[in-house]
């Protein structure tokens, strides 16, 4: 007997591709906690939380723009941010594509170099979630080769030489915070020659600047490098991220970017940001790696705590003595207006909850109301 009260089907999921309907879309800070989900409510919500769920860069910033020939389409890479982040990262233009933001060179990869329903790509979790969102949304396979003692596993990695096209590193990575390992990172790249690409994600790379792997562009025509302002740059808002690569994957990428990817106007303050604010990002770094440090020892000494992760970005992961403990601190900081990010359901982070590095007061709300629980 049919069920007559079964919800019929929309329009969109008759006419959808079959695995994305059921398919959970990434769940980034702002869409578990939008302005009107938690107690506070009204225009201001989200000016009353403390936010430090998100990786993103404290205070607010401050911008102006000439709104000049705003009516006019873009570049399609503007000249003027190119330059800046060539003299910024010491590589030449042509092996740079501006992006909106790391995201998006994560979307152009995949779809550049795997053919939907055929072609796979690795990773490496616990990591980025948006590696195997991006694979699930083209119709890419995924095949995952689990960190070990948060390192790569060179041996299982090598067993998936000629099953993939592409295989994502993050370094430092996310959630986990740490560096990959130079020696393991060049091992992957050699596994992998005249296969696959490998893609270094290196969003909190200004964190550890010397750790950076964009001088094996000369030596590798396998390796892409992912890069973005969001983090240490304070410019999430703008959603301005960077490519880099040696001319013929960038060729190739250019190819698949929509034609105007980046606004006038991100295109004005991400220059603005790469020229003129480089000693200010500088400065915020060591405000943050210093919090950073000082949060790491005082998190190792609490009753509930029984692992804080090394951490070479803007946050701290770290492991709750149980589950249960895990879920009373976060509901004490929510109620209490304050989000960090439970990272509980990553393999490997069994009650894991990583606090991203704000302001020095908001890290000192934080200490002070755990320490009161």
């Amino acid at each position: 007997m049919s069920n007559n009260n079964a919800t019929p089907l929309s329009i969109a999921d008759k006419l959808a591709r079959p695995e994305l309907v059921d398919m959970v879309p990434y769940q980034s800070a702002r869409r578990l906690f939008a302005s009107g989900d938690t107690s506070q409510t009204g225009n201001n919500a989200a000016e009353q939380k403390i936010w430090l769920n998100a990786n993103e860069a404290s205070g607010r910033g401050e911008y102006q723009l000439s709104a000049e020939n705003i009516n006019r389409y873009p570049d399609f890479q503007p000249t003027s941010l190119l330059n800046a982040y060539s003299n910024y990262c010491n590589l030449a233009k042509e092996k740079i594509l501006a992006t909106r933001g790391a995201d998006e060179g994560i979307e152009l990869i995949i779809r550049s170099f795997c053919r939907a329903y055929q072609d796979s790509i690795l990773i490496c979790p616990p990591t980025y979630g948006m590696y195997a969102i991006s694979a699930e949304n083209h119709g890419a396979g995924i095949i995952s080769v689990p960190l070990v003692n948060n390192t790569l596993n060179l041996a299982a990695l090598a067993e998936q030489v000629g099953q993939v096209k592409v295989v994502f590193l993050c370094s430092p990575g996310n959630p986990t915070g740490n560096i990959l390992p130079r020696e393991q990172i060049l091992a992957a790249i050699d596994l992998f020659l005249g296969s696959a690409m490998v893609v270094i994600d290196e969003a909190y790379i200004e964190f550890c600047p010397e750790q950076s792997t964009t001088k094996l562009l000369a030596d590798f025509d396998n390796v892409i490098i992912l890069r973005t302002l969001s983090k240490a740059f304070a410019l999430a808002g703008l959603r301005c991220g960077f490519t880099l690569a040696n001319e013929p994957v960038i060729t190739l990428l250019s190819k698949v970017i929509a034609p105007y990817p980046i606004s006038a106007p991100v295109a004005e303050l991400a220059s603005k940001a790469l020229t003129d604010d480089i000693a200010l990002m500088k400065a915020r770094v060591e405000q943050v790696n210093h919090l950073r440090a000082s949060l790491s020892a005082w998190l190792i000494t609490q009753p509930w705590c029984s692992e804080v992760f090394a951490s070479d970005a803007n946050f701290v992961l770290f492991r709750c003595t149980s589950q249960a403990e895990k879920t009373r601190l976060f509901e004490l900081l929510v109620a209490n207006n304050l989000l960090i990010r439970d990272q509980s359901k990553q393999a490997q982070l069994e009650s894991c909850l990583r606090i991203s590095i704000g302001s020095e007061h908001e890290i000192n709300q934080l200490q002070q109301l755990l320490s009161a629980s």
